[in-house]
């Protein structure tokens, strides 16, 4: 059975009984406090908060039956018991419905009352340890969770720069995006939460051209027709290959989706204008920006100057207007800073 000290407030309007319970309970070694109606218990449980109520169903103004569902409400983790006459059992049986925990019956059977409190007190033990194992074991879950998803997207952000490794052209590219997308996102006034999650889309938005044949990634010449699609290809593989960890639909899209062209003629799904999620519209900027001004075999590195211009010349075209004034200001301010 539960151990004893547990506060116990009896409520009831006959003093007599009241002080049967008292000496009783307290006998058995409960801390116990007595009201005499409806609103002297609200009172004394404000100040005196108790494990178990021992509650009179008819009282005279506010009957025991109209204050367990305040009880229930304001205090649900305190066991109550109501006590009844006799013919009041089928009452009683409607409060426990309501969330009474036991009835005991007058005239009163002293050591029934006292297992009766045993019992209920026990149950609400039991009910508030399954209720604290259960949060905790969510907590360890969802921590876990974190966990394995963090470890997860530390070992595909690893894999991407061991992509961009192999090029020398694209190293940094990822780390370079993200930190423009940053500072985008940050112009735009986007929430921490949005921010953090262009700054996951930025690190794994290429992830897909791990599935892109070596030999086409690096081709020094221009592409064919069919290796141009091929490597189109990395934004739907980007997408899958981040499904199974990436639960926020928020950062799959805009992997998707950060080669979509604002007038509707980019790919994969030809999206158009806002069709296209703010995030993708974010990284397209990003990405396209720090393209230009990273050298390729075949032609030299835009100046950043150079590269703002053509963002500005493609402004409602190739990229969401207000993305790439927010871009363009946030370089201005890098300008100045420095």
């Amino acid at each position: 059975m539960t151990g004893k000290r547990e506060g116990i407030l009896i409520v009831d309007d006959e003093e007599l009984v009241r002080e049967l319970l008292y000496q009783k309970l307290s006998g058995e070694g409960y801390q116990c406090q007595k009201a005499g109606s409806a609103a002297q218990a609200l009172d004394e449980l404000k100040s005196n908060p108790v494990a178990l109520v021992i509650l009179d169903i008819k009282m005279p103004g506010k009957s025991g039956m109209e204050l367990l569902p305040d009880l229930r409400v304001k205090y649900p983790d305190t066991a109550v018991i109501m006590a009844t006459a006799i013919a009041d059992a089928g009452t009683a049986i409607r409060c426990m419905r309501g969330g009474a925990y036991d009835y005991i019956t007058k005239p009163f059977n002293l050591d029934e009352v006292v297992l009766s409190v045993g019992r209920a007190l026990e149950r609400r033990r039991l009910e508030l340890e399954n209720r604290d194992y259960q949060q905790h074991l969510e907590q360890r879950v969802e921590e876990q969770a974190r966990k394995i998803r963090a470890s997860f997207i530390n070992a595909i952000t690893a894999l991407a720069y061991a992509l961009e490794a192999k090029d020398i052209y694209t190293s940094g590219h990822s780390q370079r995006v993200t930190e423009i997308s940053v500072a985008i996102a940050g112009e735009l006034g986007m929430t921490q939460e949005g921010v953090n999650k262009i700054r996951l889309a930025g690190l794994v938005h290429d992830i897909g051209k791990i599935g892109i044949k070596e030999s086409v990634l690096n081709k020094q010449s221009s592409l064919t027709d069919e290796e141009a699609e091929h490597i189109k290809s990395h934004c739907q593989a980007g997408e899958r290959i981040l499904t199974p960890i990436v639960e926020d639909e928020e950062i799959l899209k805009a992997v998707r989706h950060h080669h979509e062209r604002y007038d509707g003629m980019g790919y994969p799904d030809g999206l158009r204008g806002e069709q296209i999620p703010l995030g993708a519209r974010i990284l397209a900027v990003a990405d396209a920006f720090d393209a230009m001004t990273s050298g390729r075999s075949y032609r030299p590195a835009m100046s950043d100057q150079d590269a703002c211009a053509e963002i500005e010349r493609c402004k409602g075209t190739q990229f969401a207007p207000e993305v790439a004034d927010a871009f363009l200001r946030s370089r201005r301010l890098a300008r100045q800073a420095v």
